[in-house]
């Protein structure tokens, strides 16, 4: 059973650093404020982002910020290897011996200006990956108070039973969206709901600003009409429609815009139609359901 309450949707910070948008640290420190403001309280992070920096970066915003640590969640992964100026590392790969893994945490929790993390996931599954290690690993992290929850990144179902087997896992976050639905058709949201592994989801907005295609456009064509309907946009449907769900999704929106940030916290107070949520899936797939 899960110790932390994570907001209903969760900023991502993958892009926040040298990655993508090199916000300066008062940005940074605006930014979480702006989040908390909208009751987005919960910071997604992994020690890859920004070749390793994007971490350190947010911990001077959020020391400089002075907010309380309690309120606000912090979640963290390792087990990638980039090749980068800061690992001695020849090929990209992963590394999930418990020496690494608990050396990882702590690096993080140096970085992020924290004592522990709230939720820490293996970020991506590794066939060389031995569960008893892990467990090991995850057992003393949470005995010393470094982790409050462990849960992993991109797993499939089998593969979180071969962890589970060994330690708690309480989180899985993957990537789905309404136009990347397949967990909700392969078997995955319902074994996390079977099992009480809450789902995270990634890329929650999936394709629809990002590619021109047949699919995006009949999903924009049906968006302007529920935008008469709801009086919100696309994007705000779209995390509506994760939120829908009953295996209780919580989305991670990585958009640093203010604006945005203001409108997908109204995607939590929207309950969608059901004949309008199965629109969307119908359009995603260009066909209506069997």
């Amino acid at each position: 059973m899960s110790k932390t309450a994570l907001s209903p949707i969760i900023s991502g910070t993958m892009n926040w650093g040298v990655w993508d948008k090199n916000l300066t640290p008062k940005e940074m420190e605006n930014l979480i404020q702006i989040c908390i403001e909208n009751k987005i309280t919960t910071f997604d992070h992994a020690d890859i982002y920004g070749d390793y920096t994007t971490e350190a970066d947010f911990g001077k915003a959020f020391k400089a910020s002075k907010i309380s640590r309690e309120k606000l969640q912090l979640i963290t992964k390792c087990g990638i290897q980039l090749v980068t100026e800061s690992r001695n590392n020849k090929i990209k790969h992963y590394d999930y011996s418990k020496d690494y893994i608990i050396w990882s945490v702590e690096e993080s929790l140096k970085k992020l200006k924290t004592d522990y993390v709230d939720v820490f996931l293996l970020h991506r599954p590794s066939p060389l990956m031995q569960a008893d290690e892990i467990a090991e690993a995850v057992e003393k992290l949470k005995a010393d108070g470094k982790i409050l929850d462990f849960g992993l990144s991109n797993f499939t179902s089998s593969q979180t039973e071969l962890i589970r087997q060994k330690t708690e896992v309480s989180y899985n976050q993957v990537q789905f969206s309404a136009t990347h639905y397949e967990p909700m058709i392969d078997g995955s949201l319902d074994y996390m709901q079977t099992n009480g592994i809450r789902p995270l989801s990634w890329n929650p907005l999936g394709t629809v600003f990002r590619e021109d295609t047949k699919k995006t456009r009949r999903l924009k064509k049906l968006f302007s009409t529920l935008l008469e309907k709801y009086h919100l946009g696309a994007d705000t449907l779209l995390l509506s429609w994760i939120l829908k769900h009953p295996a209780n999704v919580i989305p991670i929106a990585g958009t640093v815009n203010v604006a945005r940030i203001q409108s997908l916290a109204k995607a939590v107070e929207l309950e969608m139609d059901k004949e309008d949520w199965f629109a969307i899936w119908t359009e995603s797939m260009g066909d209506d359901v069997a």
